[in-house]
């Protein structure tokens, strides 16, 4: 009966561990519970049989401790429970030849300096060249840099 406390010692014990290494960041109680556990199981193993059987539990544990942990951080065991999918959502997609340096739209937001403007029909985040532009004043395209758009106030 004995051995089946000193086993479940050492495997709770390591499952804590685990949790720490992988689950919870940083030196918490987990880590340390788990540790006490298979510590306490190897004691008793010293302490209710000879030397030769705790020296046996010892080499048990630390074998079953680097084969866990061997085990659990290889990464074919986390590509069992990994997400695999991709987001495919785009934001603010500006089409090459959609909006160009020179176009005129309104502002829909202030801009502070980044907010809403509608040009050519279409709604697009876009950034002041000044500083503030207040909503419904029409703006001018200064330059288009890949997804950003940089405008100015119409003169």
């Amino acid at each position: 009966m004995i051995w089946l406390a000193i086993i479940a010692l050492i495997v709770v014990g390591m499952v804590f561990l685990l949790l720490e290494i992988l689950v919870v960041p940083g030196a918490t109680i987990a880590g340390i519970v788990g540790a006490g556990m298979m510590i306490g199981g190897v004691y008793l193993s010293y302490h209710h049989f000879d030397a030769q059987t705790g020296h046996l539990t010892l080499a048990a544990t630390i074998v079953f401790i680097v084969v866990s942990i061997g085990l659990a951080l290889k990464s074919k065991t986390w590509k069992k429970i990994m997400l695999n999918e991709e987001l495919k959502g785009k934001v603010n997609v500006i089409q090459q030849d959609i909006v160009k340096k020179g176009d005129e739209g309104i502002t829909i937001s202030r801009l502070n300096p980044m907010g809403k403007a509608l040009i050519k029909d279409e709604y697009y985040e876009v950034s002041s060249k000044d500083n503030y532009i207040n909503e419904n004043t029409p703006i001018v395209v200064g330059k288009v840099d890949g997804n950003k758009i940089i405008v100015k106030q119409k003169p």
